[in-house]
């Protein structure tokens, strides 16, 4: 009879990420960190989802009932001209935002960290991918503020939303814009001495 499975933890309240992870065989737990966002600060966008990616899994990794887990902490902004846009406050933000989008294109950056609450280590770093933003018309972006979906995203966009008809193409790792690079959370868990295939839930028979 095989171990079970390190336990693993996704500290977000992301759908997408726990979709994604669950998509490679995972079965993370999730706890929310409860992190102020607004009172980490960094000098670049890459730096400052790094830091709040690190400080959401050091956050959840601290607490008891995470014990003996590996704990993986992420954030996303998108880096458009060197300043770092995450979730939009309200719907005004989110029309302005993608009318100042349209045609162009930003950088997608998320941060990753995964500690090991046994050894205390951890390792993290960003995954950055370039998105090339379409040109939907005045009565497309009211229609996709409208539907309140850019409210809950990094960037006020999603691949995997209703967004997606307005991206035309993106360079790098698609899973990373839509909240987790998987192939890098694979190179940190080996960082940790982890393989991923070690943490595959059990194939139902």
């Amino acid at each position: 009879m095989t171990d079970a499975p390190r336990r693993l933890i996704l500290a977000s309240q992301s759908p997408a990420r726990l979709n994604l992870l669950r998509q490679a065989g995972l079965a993370p737990e999730t706890i929310v960190s409860g992190v102020d966002e607004d009172a980490v600060t960094a000098p670049t966008p890459a730096e400052l989802a790094l830091a709040l990616a690190e400080a959401k899994a050091s956050v959840v990794a601290a607490r008891p009932d995470a014990r003996g887990a590996l704990v993986i902490g992420c954030d996303s902004v998108l880096d458009l001209d060197g300043v770092a846009l995450g979730k939009p406050a309200d719907a005004e933000e989110a029309t302005a935002r993608w009318k100042s989008m349209r045609g162009r294109a930003g950088t997608l950056q998320t941060g990753h960290c995964v500690y090991d609450t046994v050894s205390g280590r951890y390792a993290s770093a960003t995954a950055s991918t370039v998105v090339r933003f379409g040109e939907p018309t005045d009565e497309e972006v009211a229609a996709y503020v409208a539907s309140g979906e850019p409210l809950h995203v990094a960037g006020a966009f999603t691949l995997d939303g209703r967004s997606a008809p307005f991206i035309d193409g993106i360079d790098g790792d698609h899973g990373n814009v839509i909240g987790i690079s998987l192939p890098l959370v694979r190179r940190l868990l080996a960082q940790l001495g982890v393989g991923i295939t070690e943490l595959w839930a059990p194939a139902e028979k």
